[in-house]
């Protein structure tokens, strides 16, 4: 069972998500977030096997998040989910170890993402069509 902690300062959001990613019968998201200052926390008490991380929180943004999770447990693989997706936030997220990023109206980037982040893969979609 892959234990995922999901990230996000929005509840509908995060409920979302999570009936998203437990139709998978593989797939648990073992705890939430609502903040990444919390997240954090969860990571250190807890760390899970992967994270959906947003981007825009109100206290610790996506980015900065991510950077930390990587130097506390480098291990665990992070996919980025927004509605402010661009090739620069992209490309900045690849650079702070996150391993994928998709938008949140994507439905279908999103399982396939996890899976193949999962399998040790990256999952950064042609950016071309992705407006700045």
């Amino acid at each position: 069972m892959v234990r995922i902690l999901v990230v996000d300062d929005n509840p509908a959001v995060r409920h979302y998500l999570r009936g998203l990613l437990e139709q998978r019968s593989t797939w648990w998201v073992c705890d939430e977030a609502p903040t990444g200052g919390e997240a954090l926390q969860r990571v250190k008490e807890h760390p899970p096997d992967m994270i959906l991380l947003d981007f825009q929180m109100p206290d610790v943004n996506g980015i900065d998040v991510a950077r930390q999770v990587s130097h506390l447990c480098p291990d665990i693989p992070i996919l980025m989910v927004t509605i402010h997706l661009s090739n620069q936030l992209a490309e900045e997220a690849r650079k702070v170890g996150i391993r994928g990023v998709c938008s949140k109206s994507d439905v279908g980037s999103i399982v396939e993402a996890v899976d193949a982040i999962l399998h040790d893969g990256s999952y950064f979609p042609q950016m071309g069509s992705i407006t700045h």
